[in-house]
């Protein structure tokens, strides 16, 4: 594990520790060939410098976010809120509802199913489909 998303997972309290560490075990095994890091403040996994996944502590839980997660067609996952990303979430309160069939489907969706997040700026905030 990274050691920042270590020290990340460890700041957190008993209950959300335990959700970071089952999300940071499943996602690392899934996307083995990403790069893992703390980004904007919390653990992001990038496929060639674009961001696919990452989780952090909001007031209600542990969210765990797929930049392209819309587009993933998957009626548990929450649409970001600004509606001009393509970016969808699950917000989890225990690691008890980890559904790891969903995560691991949801992973696989995230490398094969990718928006442009790497070249926003230069696009002038217009994204464009990678896969």
């Amino acid at each position: 594990m990274n050691k920042d998303v270590k020290a990340y997972n460890n700041s957190q309290s008993k209950e959300d520790k335990e959700i970071c560490n089952l999300l940071e075990k499943e996602i690392s095994k899934a996307l083995p060939e990403a790069e893992n890091k703390i980004w904007h403040s919390h653990p992001v996994w990038f496929l060639d410098g674009n961001p696919i996944v990452g989780y952090d502590k909001l007031k209600d839980g542990v969210r765990l976010m797929f930049w392209s997660g819309v587009t993933f067609e998957e009626e548990k996952l929450v649409p970001g809120k600004s509606g001009k990303f393509k970016d969808a979430s699950f917000t989890y309160t225990s690691a008890k509802e980890i559904n790891t069939k969903d995560l691991v489907r949801w992973l696989k969706k995230s490398k094969t199913i990718q928006w442009d997040y790497k070249n926003i700026v230069k696009r002038k905030g217009v994204l464009e489909r990678l896969k």
